[in-house]
């Protein structure tokens, strides 16, 4: 299966910029609420002013991807934070993780319910402990202990997943869910250092205690200044069966391909596992790619002249 927006997928910039996904998914346009994929086209937009204002200011690449990822868990239009989907029970468990290109170190969360933004207690993990990855009550106490914010289970629960769910529930298909998936940022900031973020609420109706590819480093989250950043969002197993994200590494900085040929052959390894999806990748020279296999994917980007794109469909985002 070849992804998808081909020629359009990748573009030089100049740092720093900011790409970001709202999920990958099956798309189908008569489907699509018009009212929410406004909804979400515009969290979009203001997750990547916030993360380009950190760059702006001078701030860190994962100072950014951090800023753009809590807008984006804050709005329920999307998989992660508040909205997410609920597990087979109508459960809350959040996963997230963050990598810093610079130091090549990351932090990670998984089976979280409590913490309003998974990706601080992911920062949290990274930067206060000797971990790489901490889940459920251990999360949720270092989340208390540093002082980030906490909210209960039910305001993390919208109306809308628990139709989802029951819907689910009866063996019913649901509807296109374009504005429901796994969020994610990439950024290159004015060193030419990178980061990437990325949170979800798993798989609807998913078993509990479930843990997809978006806490594994190397499956759907990545940063190496030496390569690429990289986000990832589609069917979580074919990911982690992929070790996608550092594979998309390995053969832009082991085998020498850019970073759209990068992201294609990494997505063919996902597809020979019965998986689809796509992702957002930038390299220190600003260069942006972000293909996919699935029918959509919700994305856009930003660059250093502050023009935000927004795209949903192949082609969306040419220019």
């Amino acid at each position: 299966m070849r992804s998808n927006p081909g020629t359009c997928a990748v573009w030089p910039a100049v740092a720093p910029v900011l790409p970001v996904h709202g999920g990958a998914g099956r798309i189908v346009a008569g489907e699509l609420d018009a009212a929410r994929v406004a909804a979400a086209s515009r969290g979009l937009h203001a997750s990547l002013m916030a993360g380009m204002a950190v760059l702006r200011d001078g701030g860190s690449a994962l100072d950014a991807v951090v800023a753009a990822v809590a807008i984006l868990e804050d709005d329920e239009q999307f998989n992660a934070g508040r909205g997410a989907v609920l597990t087979v029970g109508g459960g809350v468990e959040h996963d997230a993780a963050v990598a810093d290109g610079a130091t090549r170190r990351a932090g990670a969360v998984t089976c979280v319910n409590g913490v309003r933004n998974p990706v601080r207690a992911a920062r949290a993990v990274m930067d206060r402990t000797p971990h790489v990855l901490l889940s459920g009550d251990g999360a949720l106490e270092l989340a208390r202990r540093e002082g980030l914010e906490l909210a209960p289970t039910g305001w993390f629960v919208t109306a809308r997943r628990q139709k989802q769910l029951a819907t689910l529930q009866r063996g019913c298909r649901v509807e296109s869910e374009m504005t429901g998936g796994t969020v994610g940022a990439v950024a290159v900031d004015v060193e030419g250092h990178l980061a990437a973020a990325t949170s979800t609420g798993g798989s609807a109706g998913q078993l509990a205690g479930r843990i997809g590819d978006t806490p594994l480093l190397g499956a759907g989250t990545w940063a190496d200044d030496r390569s690429c950043a990289v986000s990832a969002t589609g069917d979580g197993e074919a990911f982690i069966l992929s070790v996608f994200a550092h594979e998309v590494d390995a053969l832009v900085r082991l085998a020498g391909l850019d970073l759209g040929a990068a992201c294609d052959r990494a997505l063919q390894e996902v597809s020979a596992r019965r998986g689809t999806g796509g992702c957002i990748g930038v390299r220190p020279d600003g260069t942006v790619a972000m293909p996919f296999t699935s029918p959509g994917m919700f994305r856009g980007w930003i660059d250093a002249a502050g023009n935000p794109r927004v795209g949903m469909f192949a082609g969306d985002l040419c220019q």
